[in-house]
């Protein structure tokens, strides 16, 4: 299985970079991962750029404001299920400071709220990259989920 993160805007605080390299570094021991880093364009312009990098075999899973908010065992589940459901591809997607077009929407197979929370688009990346370290570490009985 491999992971491709896409999202909207380069991360250039230098501290949520870090990090983010960070928590990249650490993920690599269990998955395959691409980053796939979009112009800020606009809502519709985003959408159309977002949808151009996908592809049908390919499962979508959209962090959305408005998706299912699920606990760190929770995701682990969910990875696991995808890992023995054989896909091969799940692209996350964190869109733009407008949110993502309906088309992107729809499009996704699955759509995840990191939080109730507004967070900024850089922190955004660094949460979804811990949350799915966590995971991992939580499917391989490792100690650092507790």
């Amino acid at each position: 299985m491999k992971f491709r993160f896409l999202w909207i805007g380069k991360t250039k605080q230098k501290n949520w970079l870090a990090l983010q390299e960070e928590y990249l570094q650490r993920l690599s021991h269990f998955v395959k991962f691409e980053i796939v880093e979009l112009k800020d364009a606009g809502k519709e312009i985003e959408g159309k750029l977002i949808l151009d990098k996908l592809n049908q075999s390919q499962f979508i899973c959209l962090m959305d404001v408005k998706g299912r908010s699920i606990s760190s065992h929770d995701l682990a589940a969910e990875i696991e299920k995808w890992q023995n459901r054989g896909l091969k591809e799940i692209v996350f997607i964190i869109g733009g400071a407008e949110g993502v077009a309906s088309e992107v929407v729809e499009r996704a197979d699955n759509s995840l709220s990191l939080s109730f929370l507004t967070l900024t688009h850089e922190m955004a990346r660094v949460v979804l990259l811990e949350q799915i370290y966590r995971a991992f570490t939580i499917i391989k009985g490792f100690p650092y989920q507790k």
